[in-house]
């Protein structure tokens, strides 16, 4: 994986690049659709390629180990070709997953013991086996097992939390290194920086993670609990550390706000479950702020979903036709919602890197999120 750095906003520290893989390029800064068990909700990958323009997608270790399992997907001949998709994956490790599973986990230095979600049954990971289970799966960008601490841990939870992750990541790297990929292609590792609120730790965890030299560096551990404000303090302490020619990775974030800022303040790639989500739940979001589809003012509104026409749902369907679909609760309904939603977020992507080769990133990005604050 190589990344190059294009263009760089001359009031801030956003900049647009490109990486390359062996399953194609991504330009940068960039949304991945979360595709957790080889699925974007609702969507297709026809319609993934050519309506939403989706580069990249994520999927997750924990639900694929789980289901469909890794002897499917190694028969397969990994990810790609058993899902149909061509252009580059991203998996996350699944520790996200597993440490959500209050109750049903037990933490060890070797690693996390835990009881599937779906049928009960105790599986163990560790940082080596989520090595492994990423090489199976076959994605390009592979993540490395971390604790993600709650954002509200204290201090002395989340210095722990950081020193096991770090441990783990030197495990991790090891393990990368000495085993081949399977399918004749190659896969790229990033380490992920924890800390949770505190600067002392996230500053540490930066420097530890930079110095491991990797072709990206991902940061954890944000968007869980702690104040916004405090979450984009984060990202500025530890872009200041992370080296600028790699590509740096936000995990889990966000509202495209949220994308926004985290872009003025050096951030390259995102996820987030929330276009599909909350397209389902019949929340759109326009370039002229955010809709309730449910609500009664629609019934009559024949315009398109967002009049900037993001994508091609905007031109074939009208607020109130949408509105008609998840009142009598078809499932078409839900479709076009998600489509709509994650067309949006790579179109806001695309204005990105457009604002930022022209030089104006933070002045058109103001008045950007200005327009997105707004309940319609």
């Amino acid at each position: 994986m190589t990344f190059e750095i294009l263009y760089t906003d001359s009031r801030s520290k956003a900049r647009a690049g490109k990486i390359t893989t062996d399953h194609g390029t991504i330009e940068t800064p960039i949304f991945m659709p979360v595709g957790t068990a080889g699925t974007v909700k609702t969507v297709n990958f026809r319609e993934l390629e050519n309506d939403i323009h989706a580069q990249i997608i994520l999927g997750n270790t924990y639900h694929l180990y789980l289901r469909p399992g890794t002897d499917i997907l190694e028969s397969a001949g990994g990810l790609h070709k058993f899902i149909g998709w061509n252009r580059p994956i991203l998996t996350d490790s699944g520790g996200f997953q597993v440490f959500s599973l209050t109750g049903i986990r037990k933490l060890k230095e070797e690693g996390v013991l835990f009881q599937s979600h779906i049928d009960g049954s105790k599986h163990f990971f560790t940082p080596e086996i989520t090595v492994d289970i990423q090489r199976t799966i076959g994605a390009d960008i592979i993540m490395a097992l971390d604790e993600c601490t709650p954002g509200t841990a204290d201090f002395q939870y989340a210095k722990k939390s950081m020193e096991l992750t770090h441990r783990w990541l030197l495990r991790g790297i090891e393990h990368f290194d000495t085993v081949l990929p399977k399918y004749g292609y190659s896969q790229t590792f990033f380490p992920i920086v924890q800390g949770c609120v505190y600067p002392d730790l996230r500053r540490e965890s930066a420097k530890f993670i930079a110095d491991q030299n990797r072709d990206g560096n991902a940061i954890g551990g944000l968007a869980v609990g702690e104040p916004t404000e405090k979450m984009y303090e984060m990202i500025e302490i530890v872009n200041e550390i992370l080296p600028e020619n790699k590509p740096r990775y936000l995990m889990g974030v966000g509202t495209p706000q949220n994308i926004l800022e985290s872009i003025e303040r050096g951030v390259d790639m995102f996820d987030c479950v929330m276009p599909t989500r909350n397209g389902r739940n019949g929340m759109l979001f326009t370039s002229q702020g955010v809709i309730n589809i449910k609500n009664a003012k629609w019934k009559n509104d024949f315009s398109p979903l967002d009049e900037t026409g993001t994508s091609f749902v905007d031109k074939a369907y009208s607020k109130a036709y949408v509105r008609h679909l998840f009142a009598a609760n078809e499932l078409l309904g839900l479709q076009i919602a998600s489509i709509h939603n994650l067309a949006f977020y790579l179109w806001l992507m695309n204005e990105a890197r457009i604002h930022i080769q022209q030089g104006d990133f933070s002045l058109w990005k103001k008045g950007m999120i200005e327009q997105l604050g707004r309940r319609r």
